[in-house]
């Protein structure tokens, strides 16, 4: 038991567990911002130009088949309003992907080009060395 609980406490530090954990949080927080950013000021702006009607509002009400069953109604206005929030983070995490990107490539570089190392010649090989030898060798003949 104790080995057991040894490696699983080496898996969730050496790995990547924790990187992975704080990214699944700051994933749903960011899931949470666009949600509100999408249901507080883009729907209420795209409302306008649909004559007044919230998208999420948006469904068909199918007719009960006799008066005291309840009515069945397919909320299409959620799914769609869903699938804007999904493309929406997916375009807000692609963006952030490039300029992360973006950012370390222009880091990364900036600190090669400021102190360059000195590059050794390469090494050569035993063959070749006996070969110069041996040419060096047939010249002084």
């Amino acid at each position: 038991m104790r080995k057991q609980l040894r490696e699983f406490k080496q898996f969730a530090i050496k790995g990547k567990v924790v990187d992975m954990a704080v990214g699944v949080i700051l994933g749903g927080a960011f899931g949470r911002i666009v949600t509100s950013f999408v249901n507080e000021i883009l729907m209420p702006l795209i409302s306008l130009f649909t004559g007044r009607v919230a998208l999420a509002e948006l469904a068909f009400v199918m007719p009960a088949i006799d008066r005291s069953a309840p009515q069945v109604s397919i909320n299409y206005g959620i799914f769609l309003q869903n699938i804007l929030d999904f493309f929406i983070i997916a375009l807000s995490i692609f963006v952030m992907v490039k300029l992360i990107k973006r950012l370390k490539r222009k880091y990364f570089e900036s600190k090669s080009n400021e102190s360059p190392e000195p590059t050794e010649p390469p090494q050569s090989s035993k063959e070749e060395q006996l070969l110069t030898e041996i040419r060096d060798m047939l010249k002084e003949k």
